[in-house]
């Protein structure tokens, strides 16, 4: 049973009791990410997640690293468009220490100038790496095409001229100002009873942030192209469709929608472009839900001299889908694998206290196995293509990453 807990301040705990483990994964949801960052400060959010790692006014980053390997326990954090967290898992009997540990980096970080120095370098690095990947510039890229200047085209990672800008000051005010304590949401999952919320609240009831307002302007969809030329052995492809936003009623006839044109082995995109054709290694097609939008992106990567046919192969099968529509089969089988994989997330601790932090974060409530059970099985034959007909039109934006750094005819 999860239940939520209130602080005075505003912040959220949501808490899950699972006496049948030994464990406990704990995790700080902040919901703030590249999407609200201004254009000259893009990538301070990384950034200050990275920093979290870097030292407190009582343990270095060495110790923060050894606090944690010390109980044979994990701690980590991520960055997304819209939200970020800090979590660790830990045996039961060491949760507090974990808790401490977490509100500590939470609270104390230094952001001295030496760890600052040698952060900005690591991320440089990982901006490095990162531009090595062609396979994932082109979902940075089909970003960009399609929100244009819009914070949700900003990468993550931000950019070296920006990193170079940031500060301790920068960092301090940043949090001041985004990580109030209504944007922040506790999730505990896994072995300890309820008095563990008063021991959270005990470190987190009190604080009090900026009172900045926040001013978050709706995405627009753009149809539109943008081509990087870059050396490598294979033309990287991206299409981009309008989607829709988290917690939309229509949101699981989607996600069985995606699972049939591109979300598994048994696919149309995989059997067709890799098992009939042979055109790529890697094809498939997923969807992204924010706020107020979301977005169905198809990727695949073949050999530049391939690429119209490969284009033309995706075309085909969305036409395909559009004009006779799925089965009944294929949404039968769709259905029980969504099931199958909800049943077995619920087996770690850590996904549960992801699930019901995002939940709290991003929708503010949660709902019971039954109830989401419920709601696959009743996505239809008829919604599904109803859902079909209205996202793939010919309202998609493409990105490319190719050798010759040009898009075929047939891609305008």
């Amino acid at each position: 049973m999860i239940k939520k807990y209130t602080c005075q301040n505003g912040l959220r705990i949501v808490h899950e009791e699972i006496p049948t483990v030994r464990s406990v994964a704990i995790g700080i949801w902040i919901g703030t990410g590249s999407r609200n960052e201004g254009i000259e400060i893009n990538g301070i959010s990384h950034f200050l997640e990275h920093m979290f790692f870097k030292g407190t006014k009582t343990r270095n980053a060495r110790e923060i690293a050894e606090a944690f390997d010390s109980i044979g326990g994990q701690v980590n954090a991520f960055t997304s468009k819209e939200y970020t967290c800090y979590y660790a898992k830990v045996l039961d009997n060491h949760a507090q220490f974990a808790l401490d540990t977490l509100a500590d980096m939470f609270f104390n970080s230094t952001f001295v100038e030496d760890e600052l120095i040698k952060e900005k370098n690591v991320v440089y690095e990982e901006i490095k790496m990162y531009e090595d990947t062609p396979d994932d510039i082109v979902h940075d890229l089909l970003s960009k095409a399609i929100y244009e200047n819009h914070p949700l085209g900003y990468p993550i990672l931000g950019k070296e001229e920006t990193l170079e800008t940031f500060t301790g000051q920068t960092l301090k005010q940043y949090m001041h100002d985004m990580y109030t304590p209504d944007q922040v949401v506790i999730s505990v999952a896994g072995n300890v009873k309820d008095s563990f919320i008063q021991q959270i609240e005990s470190l987190f009831g009190s604080y009090s942030g900026g009172n900045k307002t926040r001013t978050e302007n709706i995405p627009t969809f753009h149809k539109s192209h943008l081509v990087r030329k870059k050396e490598t052995e294979q033309a990287h492809l991206c299409l981009g469709f309008e989607g829709l936003p988290i917690g939309h009623s229509d949101i699981y006839d989607l996600i069985v929608l995606n699972n049939i044109l591109g979300g598994s082995m048994s696919s149309r995109l995989f059997q067709e472009v890799r098992e009939q054709r042979g055109l790529a290694y890697s094809v498939f097609s997923y969807h992204s839900s924010f706020k107020d939008t979301g977005l169905v992106t198809i990727y695949a990567g073949t050999g530049a001299k391939q690429l119209n046919q490969l284009f033309e192969t995706v075309e085909s099968t969305l036409d395909s889908l559009k004009r006779t529509g799925v089965t009944s089969k294929e949404v039968q089988n769709c259905k029980e694998q969504l099931k199958g994989n909800l049943m077995l997330s619920l087996e770690s601790t850590n996904s549960r206290m992801s699930r019901n932090g995002k939940n709290e974060l991003l929708l503010g409530k949660h709902r019971s196995l039954d109830d989401i059970v419920e709601e696959i099985d009743n996505v239809t034959i008829d919604n599904v293509n109803r859902l079909s007909q209205k996202i793939f039109t010919s309202k998609f934006s493409v990105a490319l990453v190719s050798p010759d750094g040009k898009l075929p005819k047939n891609l305008i």
